[in-house]
């Protein structure tokens, strides 16, 4: 309700709040899966909420998205996972094997690539679902709740890893509901009763 935030590009901000708040709704927003019925939704100078349909895909291949649960293809191996979306659009083996390469130094899981999901930690796992939400380079990684189903340790190397992605120069847009972990952040805004507040 009445929502207006302005995120500049290379930032990385939280937006922090209860369950219920309307985090999750946040983040469909800006994905395109609910459209407002007032206001104006501006990504990468575009309007999003007056995209045509065939755009939206197109729209959302500059986005890059994780959540909480993984989504991790079970029968595929880490390389397929985060191959797969380069698959779907046609790029060339070649390319995709440098980029896959790429992304799995960058979020240090060189060397797994041949293994299946249920072999990995869970924060590996959410490592793996990172650098798959990075090979289409996105401009902007919306992150919803990365944390909720880890232990504190793999918590605190998916962070570390969020915030060297930051360093590099992606956008960062994280959702939690912990305000332990939106603490390491610089800029936060506070979600309450589907409102917010910059803090």
């Amino acid at each position: 309700s009445n929502i207006n935030i302005h995120i500049d590009k290379g930032e990385f901000v939280f937006i922090v709040g209860p369950s219920g708040a309307g985090k999750s709704t946040f983040v469909k927003i800006l994905t395109h899966e609910l459209v407002p019925e007032t206001g104006s939704v501006i990504v990468n100078n575009i309007k999003i909420n007056k995209l045509k349909p065939s755009k939206v895909p197109y729209y959302r291949r500059s986005l890059g998205i994780v959540f909480q649960d993984f989504r991790l293809l079970s029968e595929k191996t880490v390389f397929e996972n985060i191959a797969f979306v380069l698959r779907v659009t046609g790029t060339k083996s070649k390319d995709i094997k440098e980029r896959v390469n790429k992304v799995l130094d960058l979020v240090g899981l060189r060397g797994k690539e041949k293994e299946l999901p249920s072999k990995l930690s869970g924060g590996e796992q959410q490592r793996v679902a990172i650098a798959r939400a990075l090979v289409n380079q996105p401009t902007l990684l919306i992150a919803d709740e990365p944390t909720g189903n880890l232990d504190s340790i793999s918590g605190r190397d998916v962070m570390r890893c969020m915030a060297q992605l930051n360093e590099s120069g992606t956008t960062v847009v994280l959702i939690t509901h912990d305000d332990g972990v939106a603490a390491q952040c610089a800029r936060r805004a506070e979600m309450r009763d589907g409102r917010l507040r910059a803090l």
